[in-house]
């Protein structure tokens, strides 16, 4: 009996050291590698030092590490003149973790030659939490506004072929042109941004959404010269929600139809968002040319308009400098569009525009709880080529 409890015990101390060291092994496994910036050799505060390489050294690390990693870039101006963070990695649980200022150069002859000043390529699971990251667009704007011959510019922050993306509290200073784009992305999330670039700096979109699927934008203040959030072609399963827009274009889906064959865009959500001085609220735009392009399943719905210029509206004739399309109806179908509880006021006589394709009407718009005035009076509706009905109280009405 006494052998038997013996080996008994024995067997339950060797059974508890082994959980032991096997809870120890999966929490060191668990705690996420850090990775400082500082520890690559950049130097803080310090606009002779690049710190593009630091930062692409400590995702060097990060991405070959088989646990979860973070990269940090402690409270301090970081100057870089351009990174790419390139994947897959070898763990898919990468965090960003941004407490200081990443700063653009100035001069944009330095950055003319690239597209990107930031840029996430074929990712999978990666986190930026918090921080600033400055274009230093001003001089391109001005150059561009003096109409002298200027490059493009380049886009600050770019996801492309990814997926599983957090973006989380990042402050986004004048880009030269769009602050972030998601480009052939799955399963975004960006939450808490703050956006902010001068009303009259040329194409400065604050977020721009392209051939991306399940991508969601909330809690976010966005003020610049285009539109705050633009939706591209082949998007799909977007959801837009408590939103500040303005200064800037307001939120387009579109242009759609630049090309003959092109992908649609479908199930987008815009939902308690507000608009304040902005050029447009909601608007739907397509060229007006042939296009194998649609825009279906759009709901826009519990909005606030302020002073802006065309709380709703769908532009299918957009030719810009009249170039490529005059004369020509747009291919781009438009359907099931539903416009509920928007509320607010016009900047000019006409709130709803509905400027629809000859050749393909839009269908199936719903216009719900509508209430929009000019100059404390109802303010008109203008409707070409468009079908649907009225539910409630719309003002103004007119277009069916």
């Amino acid at each position: 009996m006494a052998m038997a409890l013996h080996t008994i015990a024995s067997f339950l101390f060797f059974l508890t050291l082994t959980v032991l060291m096997l809870f120890n092994n999966l929490a060191a496994f668990a705690t996420p590698l850090t990775f400082n910036v500082l520890d690559f050799g950049t130097k803080p505060n310090n606009a002779e030092t690049d710190s593009s390489k630091a930062l692409q050294l400590a995702w060097m690390h990060a991405c070959s590490s088989s646990k979860p990693a973070t990269i940090y870039v402690p409270k301090a101006k970081f100057y870089v003149r351009s990174a790419t963070f390139n994947g897959p990695c070898k763990n898919n649980d990468i965090t960003i973790r941004i407490d200081g200022t990443l700063v653009a150069p100035s001069d944009f002859r330095l950055t003319s030659n690239s597209e990107n000043w930031i840029l996430f390529h074929n990712v999978n699971g990666v986190t930026v939490i918090g921080g600033i990251i400055d274009g230093q667009g001003t001089q391109l704007w001005a150059c561009k506004n003096s109409a002298n011959t200027c490059p493009s510019g380049t886009t600050s922050l770019e996801f492309t072929n990814s997926q599983n993306i957090l973006v989380n509290g990042l402050t986004s200073l004048n880009s030269q042109i769009f602050h972030i784009v998601v480009n052939q992305c799955r399963n975004v999330k960006m939450q808490g941004l703050k956006v902010f670039a001068a009303s009259n700096s040329p194409n400065t979109d604050g977020i721009h959404v392209g051939d991306s699927s399940h991508v969601t934008i909330l809690n976010s203040n966005i003020r610049t010269g285009d539109d705050c959030i633009s939706i591209g072609p082949g998007s799909s399963n977007l959801w837009i929600e408590n939103v500040v827009c303005g200064p800037g274009h307001g939120i387009s889906i579109g242009s759609l139809g630049k090309e003959l064959k092109e992908k649609g865009v479908q199930n987008v959500t815009v939902k308690s968002c507000k608009f304040m001085d902005t050029q447009n609220g909601v608007r739907i735009k397509s060229w007006g040319r042939q296009s194998s392009g649609f825009a279906k399943d759009i709901r826009f719905q519990h909005l606030t308009m302020t002073n802006v210029q065309n709380p709703i509206i769908i532009d299918q004739n957009y030719c810009p400098h009249n170039q490529g399309c005059p004369g020509q109806s747009s291919g781009v179908t438009v359907s099931d569009v539903k416009y509920k509880n928007i509320h607010g006021t016009s900047a000019t006589p006409v709130a709803i525009k509905f400027d629809c394709s000859p050749k393909f009407p839009c269908k199936g718009i719903k216009l719900e709880d509508v209430k929009l005035s000019y100059k404390n009076q109802v303010a008109k509706a203008s409707c070409s080529n468009a079908q649907g009905f009225d539910v409630g109280l719309v003002q103004p009405m007119g277009c069916f």
